[in-house]
């Protein structure tokens, strides 16, 4: 028996994208191989740490890096690290950050799951901007000197925002970092830089989706002197970011992964499977008269949050005079059915990511689409 199914766990087709929930990404065999190497020996947490993110920020293009448990722990780390900066006392102080600069401010529009761990650090949440719209206005007015960071999430920052560029601007114009959040933006491999290159300072990925690292690992990117109070809030120290620590398994996994994607020419073709998964996808439902499939992206998608906008999604709608069945209703019937299949939906229909599938599952998913739909 499998080591899921002794635990009586079924496995399933992932369609849907890189969710934490549902297991994050498969690691490529040279991940793997470089875990199972690392686990082998003892080494120094922090010179492995240290080293490993020189290695990254390297390939990356930026000042410097500091690796963490995930998107979340890096927000909770690098929030923590524009508060304390370099004194260990505020470091061993936090979460209770008085008599320190601790407001966080966050578009009102972007809120999300992910602002408790601004909270968790010990920080206290500004909101600005209206429900619909952010003025440049709102930010000035709420910077003050108790104002220790700016975050931006970009997956939950709709066109009606202030854009990054400004916020960047403003925020340095009165000597406040600016922290983003752009954990599934990966790949391609150039987003590691692109916002350090507009002049975010501390700038967050995860290492378990596009990349295809350990789930457990992320990224902060960043100003030298941030990324050293990040590491001075984490693992092996005893910050508030201590609960984020990654294992040396984790940290050469996840380095392989990065080292990886800096070849061009295997970035090439892991899009150019991509693209050819949904081709096959799309190609064996076109016979159905009642469907429309199409090519379409993520940021399209009216709130399906499937990966970075290079990801070539398929969309699947129906007539629905033929099939009456909601997208809620086709998304559990695939899921419930032989094997299950996690999709997204779409506006009108459902959403097939190719980036989750192994080779050869694109006409499995097709298979069972058309056993749902084809009525």
């Amino acid at each position: 028996m499998g080591v899921y199914s002794k635990l009586g766990i079924r496995t399933m087709i992932n369609a849907a994208g890189n969710g934490t929930a549902i297991g994050g990404s498969i690691m490529p065999p040279e991940v793997l191989l470089a875990m199972q190497e690392a686990s082998r020996n003892f080494v120094d947490m922090s010179e492995l740490l240290a080293k490993a993110g020189q290695r990254i920020a390297e390939l990356a293009g930026v000042e410097a890096c500091y690796i963490t448990s995930g998107a979340a722990g890096g927000v909770l780390t690098a929030v923590a690290a524009c508060m304390t900066g370099a004194d260990w006392a505020k470091v061993h102080q936090l979460p209770n950050s008085a008599g320190m600069k601790h407001e966080v401010i966050l578009q009102v529009t972007q809120r999300n799951f992910y602002e408790l761990m601004v909270r968790q650090a010990g920080a206290r949440l500004v909101e600005i901007g209206l429900a619909n719209i952010t003025y440049p206005w709102h930010l000035e007015a709420a910077i003050n000197e108790r104002t220790a960071a700016i975050t931006h999430f970009v997956a939950y920052s709709p066109p009606q925002d202030l854009p990054l560029a400004e916020v960047i601007a403003i925020a340095h114009r009165r000597g406040v970092p600016v922290i983003v959040d752009a954990a599934a933006e990966l790949p391609p491999f150039a987003v590691l830089r692109q916002y350090t290159d507009m002049g975010a300072d501390l700038v967050i990925f995860s290492g378990g989706k596009g990349l295809r690292g350990p789930q457990s690992s992320g990224l902060i990117l960043g100003r030298q002197k941030l990324i050293a109070a990040c590491a001075m809030n984490g693992s092996p120290f005893h910050g508030v970011g201590r609960p984020a620590k990654v294992g040396k398994e984790e940290i050469i996994g996840l380095l392989t992964a990065v080292e990886l994607f800096a070849d061009p020419e295997y970035e090439r073709r892991e899009l150019a499977a991509w693209a050819s998964r949904t081709g096959a996808f799309m190609a064996a439902l076109a016979d159905i008269p009642h469907l429309k499939v199409y090519a379409g992206q993520p940021r399209d998608l009216h709130g399906v949050a499937m990966g970075p906008g290079i990801v070539p999604v398929a969309v699947v709608e129906w007539d629905r005079q033929v099939i009456a069945m909601t997208q809620a209703e086709v998304a559990a019937a695939l899921l419930q059915g032989e094997p299950g299949i996690w999709v997204a939906l779409s506006r009108d229909g459902i959403a097939i990511g190719p980036h989750t599938l192994q080779p050869g599952e694109e006409q499995i998913v097709a298979r069972r689409v058309r056993e749902v739909l084809a009525q």
